[in-house]
């Protein structure tokens, strides 16, 4: 099979979709991989590396597109890609198509088969969804206390707080793998940390694990109590494929502190607060009702050599399986990769995809 990696093209996207060593592993079984020029450079992968693992750099992004039979990329098509797509190709990569109706319509048109990581899912788990998960979760607390600064419009709280000074507050919403890192990470750090959560055992395991952070069964009314006093405010609410269900509405808003922080990691598929709107690394933040919203939607991006390696420890296995088989059978051999089907032959084929934008369902043609 012929495998492309094109170039990340949206704003400020360093990560690429597969590694010099991977590339050189999917060749070794007898394929053929095709990377466009300058697609790892930014991270410090060049093209020399590709070249030395026997893969072919191509100088135009469209050539990816033209001789790729698989797609293995990071973030979702932008516009411009989405008329390079053909229907004999799989797309492989995140698409969270729930937050996005015209991605979604542009896919569906281009006949496409469209295999989102983040709806694969093994074992309640969300196997190639957890390392970006990871990264933003612990990253959210990196970039909420830096604009907690008075110089960046913050209330000027240090999380850690100094001896005779009591930390900062913060509140996790949701306890999954980006909510528990970033309670970890704040935890790391000496704030005064509380997870919300509405799964009574997984709060036992976040209870064991964290054992200086709060747990509180998640509540409108247990949200609304803790507002008032909370410095950092860390959105980590996730359905699978799903919009994320709003729960911070704007009145909500009006009873944090000027000068707190939001840092919404649920945008990716919509953002949990009403106010929530994405933004890039170029422009981060901006202010609702006296609350500094961050919300990059690809927040791992910043640490984009780290989030490479992470990505593609969990992908090459997919990648290898659907090369090596092709789609037919990698679903009979893993039966996980149907979740991940959100769009095929010209239909939405993933439920909560359909049920976001008011389309028609189909079940996969597998």
């Amino acid at each position: 099979m012929i495998i492309g990696i094109p170039k990340e093209i949206k704003g400020q996207e360093y990560r690429v979709a597969l590694l010099p060593s991977a590339a050189y592993q999917l060749i070794k079984h007898g394929h053929k991989v095709v990377v466009e020029k300058n697609a790892g450079a930014g991270i410090g992968y060049s093209d020399a590396d590709y070249e030395s693992a026997g893969a072919t750099i191509v100088q135009e992004h469209a050539e990816v597109f033209q001789h790729a039979e698989l797609i293995v990329k990071v973030k979702e098509p932008q516009p411009s890609e989405i008329s390079l797509l053909r229907p004999d190709q799989i797309l492989f990569t995140y698409l969270h198509l729930a937050a996005g109706k015209a991605l979604t319509e542009g896919l569906v048109q281009s006949g496409v088969t469209g295999i989102a990581y983040e709806t694969i899912e093994v074992n309640r788990r969300l196997p190639l969804l957890e390392p970006m998960s990871e990264i933003a979760g612990r990253m959210s607390i990196l970039v909420g206390g830096y604009f907690l600064a008075k110089h960046f419009g913050g209330s000027g709280v240090l999380l850690g707080g100094v001896p005779g000074v009591l930390p900062g507050k913060v509140v996790v919403l949701g306890g999954g793998a980006s909510g528990i890192n970033a309670a970890r990470m704040a935890q790391g750090l000496g704030a005064d940390v509380t997870i919300l959560e509405v799964d009574l055992e997984r709060m036992r395991f976040l209870d064991i694990t964290l054992h200086t952070a709060h747990t509180l069964f998640s509540s409108e009314a247990h949200l609304m109590e803790l507002l008032p006093s909370v410095d950092l405010l860390i959105g980590a609410v996730l359905v699978p494929g799903a919009k994320a269900p709003k729960l911070i509405n704007r009145e909500m808003l009006r009873r944090m502190k000027a000068g707190s922080v939001l840092v919404d990691i649920a945008i990716d598929q919509g953002g949990c607060a009403e106010t929530s709107r994405p933004t890039t690394h170029d422009n981060p933040v901006f202010v609702e009702e006296g609350v500094t919203h961050y919300c990059v939607a690809n927040m791992p991006g910043a640490y984009a050599r780290t989030a490479t390696q992470a990505l593609t420890n969990v992908t090459y296995r997919y990648i290898e399986m659907l090369a090596d088989l092709g789609l037919k059978e990698a679903c009979q051999r893993q039966p996980a990769l149907i979740g991940g089907i959100n769009v095929m032959g010209g239909k939405v084929t993933h439920k909560a995809v359909s049920e976001a934008h008011g389309l028609p369902w189909s079940a996969p043609n597998i």
